[in-house]
């Protein structure tokens, strides 16, 4: 066994210099000025004392480090899975209490289990069971819920609900309650974070500064709105005033955590365990092979299973909540020069001394800041392009979509991304039950084979080739028996039928029972079955059940050789 390929720490780690550690490090450093309000405001939205957002910043970037296989991917707790935590442990437990992060904590250890055994298990292709327009049709969905459902502390009303109807029903309910000073200090915190992402970046690129530090300095404007809210916060003693505020946020490593023992509590949990590991997997795999391809890199799908699924792992023993790896702080952390997963660890440290030593400071930052932070966060996650993209290029994928974004809005996250699986999969069912195929003839002069409506090509009345451009399985079989039938009643004179075979990569049982009988009805007509172009590993299981032998015909290397051997003038 290559223990390199389990351990990828050994890849990189011996070839490790001075120069890769100091970009390693100044990455660190901007990641980690980053991510203490991100985890913040993530941990609150998962209903979770704010500490423990910090807490699932640790452990879990420590392992990805050794298990990883992206230089730049940074692993913690993002928006979307926050929401799906809140989600699924919501309907169990209330979230007042201890119970409500021991569900959370289970819920963590049960996506790392999973997570962790789909990448031994090499698994990882269930995450194609997701298409990207249901996935972004999703996180759309996801990221509308996650803003509104931020207003709530934008007003400092206390509202509860998991879909859009009962959120904004909520809100408006709430309004004779709101407080004054909280709605300023949340929405000058939104004006000042939507401008600085806005407008920050090009007006510092026209001063004359780098894109790269244009961008990054925009990107960390939520650290500023921090610390001049939590300064006025503190001046003002605004907690006073009925401004919620984070408060004693205890200091200290992260306490170790052991999982439910509770079997009840497992069988309620694993159907949100699960989406929850597909979804962050897809995110996390999609942001990590997009910059690995800028530096034309590569990532393991499977391994980066093993190491998201050990991360989770670590952050449900050290009192954490699900993690994966997240758009905006891996994107900084690869503008920022990230070289090596070590970045990731040296951000752990970074956490780590937070925690040690600065939570004090924390006490008074407000709760409508880590609101507006969350709000502008997820507004970039709302992709109209894709929606325009999708309904031009395929209705039906539009309609996976839609469906998708509908549900999630209405019903919640839960039954959203269930119904955009179902969907998705109901769709290539359909599609492939129905393959394209096209009666096709030789381009004149050539060895090329086209379809007979698109192009002007030779034909023979008595040689019929049809190509099919999909595999054929049990929902489709049927299909193609009725298609060649239909085509061979119109065909008084033929003698030959040719399936051109060059798009057919699986031929299942349900299907070779099809061509068996489309062999015999064609003999009994005195019409010769051929095959052409069969590829290799088809051919071998054709082999296995001596389907050559039962053919009326030939099976041929190519079509050009059928038409070659099979049309009028030649002998049969």
């Amino acid at each position: 066994m290559n223990i390199k390929k389990y351990l990828p720490i050994l890849e990189w780690l011996p070839s490790y210099r001075l120069a890769i550690f100091n970009q390693d490090l100044m990455a660190a450093m901007i990641v980690t000025v980053m991510l203490v309000p991100q985890s913040l405001a993530y941990a609150m939205l998962a209903g979770l004392p704010p500490e423990v957002g910090l807490y699932a910043s640790i452990a879990p970037l420590l392992i990805y480090a050794v298990l990883g296989t992206s230089s730049a991917l940074s692993v913690g707790p993002v928006a979307v899975i926050a929401l799906m935590t809140a989600a699924t442990a919501g309907m169990i437990v209330s979230p007042d209490g201890d119970a409500y992060l021991t569900t959370v904590i289970l819920l963590t250890f049960m996506s790392g289990v999973m997570l962790t055994l789909m990448g031994l298990f090499r698994l990882g292709f269930l995450a194609n069971f997701l298409s990207h327009p249901v996935i972004s049709g999703f996180i759309t969905a996801s990221a509308i819920i996650i803003a509104v459902g931020q207003f709530k502390h934008l007003l400092g009303v206390s509202v509860s609900g998991h879909n859009l109807p009962d959120l904004l029903l909520a809100l408006v309910k709430a309004l004779p309650d709101l407080n004054l000073m909280t709605l300023l200090m949340g929405s000058g915190t939104l004006l000042f974070l939507y401008a600085s992402r806005r407008w920050l970046g090009p007006f510092l690129t026209q001063l004359g500064f780098s894109q790269v530090i244009a961008n990054s300095v925009g990107r960390l404007s939520p650290i500023l709105a921090v610390v001049v809210t939590t300064a006025i916060a503190a001046y003002f003693t605004l907690n006073e005033q009925g401004v919620a505020v984070v408060g004693s946020v205890p200091a200290g490593l992260p306490p170790l955590a052991m999982p439910s023992t509770d079997v009840g509590l497992w069988q309620q949990l694993w159907v949100g365990a699960l989406l929850i590991s597909i979804v962050g997997f897809v995110e996390s795999v999609s942001v990590g092979q997009t910059l690995a391809a800028k530096r034309r890199e590569r990532i393991d799908p499977d391994q980066e299973l093993i190491g998201l699924g050990c991360a989770n792992l670590g952050a449900a023993v050290s009192t954490g909540m699900p993690v994966t790896g997240g758009f905006s702080r891996s994107v900084v952390n690869f503008d920022a020069g990230a070289r090596t997963p070590a970045a990731g660890a040296f951000t752990a440290l970074g956490i780590l001394v937070v925690i040690l030593w600065f939570t004090p400071l924390l006490q008074t930052l407000p709760i409508a800041t880590l609101a507006a932070t969350i709000i502008i966060a997820v507004l970039s996650l709302i992709d109209i392009h894709a929606i325009k993209h999708t309904w031009r290029y395929s209705k039906a994928d539009f309609s996976a979509m839609l469906l998708t974004v509908v549900i999630t809005l209405l019903q919640g996250v839960e039954a959203g991304i269930l119904s955009g699986v179902g969907l998705s999969l109901a769709l290539h069912i359909y599609r492939t039950s129905r393959p394209h195929t096209a009666v096709v003839g030789r381009v004149a002069g050539s060895e090329h084979f086209r379809n007979i409506e698109r192009h002007t090509v030779e034909t023979s009345p008595n040689v019929l080739i049809i190509r099919v451009d999909e595999s054929l399985y049990f929902a489709n079989a049927r299909y193609l028996e009725d298609q060649i039938q239909a085509l061979v009643s119109q065909s008084p004179e033929l003698q030959h039928l040719v399936i051109s075979c060059q798009a057919v990569n699986l031929i299942d049982a349900s299907a070779l029972d099809s061509l068996e009988s489309i062999n015999a009805r064609l003999k009994d007509t005195g019409i010769k079955l051929h095959l052409a172009e069969v590829k290799g590993p088809v051919m071998d299981r054709l082999e296995w059940v001596e389907f050559p032998e039962q053919l009326s015909g030939e099976i041929f290397i190519s079509t050009f050789a059928a038409w070659q051997r099979l049309k009028r003038g030649d002998k049969d």
